[in-house]
């Protein structure tokens, strides 16, 4: 069985930065891209990042361009998003998910192409 599970989240001031981690059981994980989705009180679902099953490609939403950084380590089976300079408009649980092969999504935002998905973390940036 598939399992996604977030970790790394936190209460931050603004301008700060945070790790966070999905970590990924009951397949192999290389086999599978793997995205970062934000979603903030009554708002949507948003794309964050994105990162093919080799971590060769990688894709950010422009919101985070410059500032999040998406990364795969295979050989523990963890994807990472690096945060820096925080701001309170990046507040949002924090969820990641996988599509069924290793290939960056040609349109990565679309969430009904992302199979497995994690329970999330909240992220808080507050001074």
């Amino acid at each position: 069985q598939v399992q996604l599970v977030e970790s790394g989240g936190g209460l931050v001031q603004p301008g700060a930065s945070l790790r966070l981690s999905c970590g990924a059981s009951g397949y192999t994980f290389s086999n599978y891209a793997v995205a970062w989705f934000r979603q903030a009180p009554g708002k949507e679902r948003e794309f964050v990042s994105a990162i093919s099953g080799s971590g060769g490609s990688t894709y950010h939403a422009d919101s985070v361009k410059g500032r999040f950084t998406i990364s795969r380590d295979n050989a523990k089976n963890t994807v990472y998003l690096s945060m820096n300079s925080l701001n309170p408009a990046d507040t949002a649980v924090y969820y990641c998910a996988a599509v069924t092969n290793p290939y960056l999504p040609t349109s990565p935002e679309h969430l009904v192409q992302y199979r497995y998905w994690g329970q999330g973390t909240q992220v808080t940036i507050s001074s």
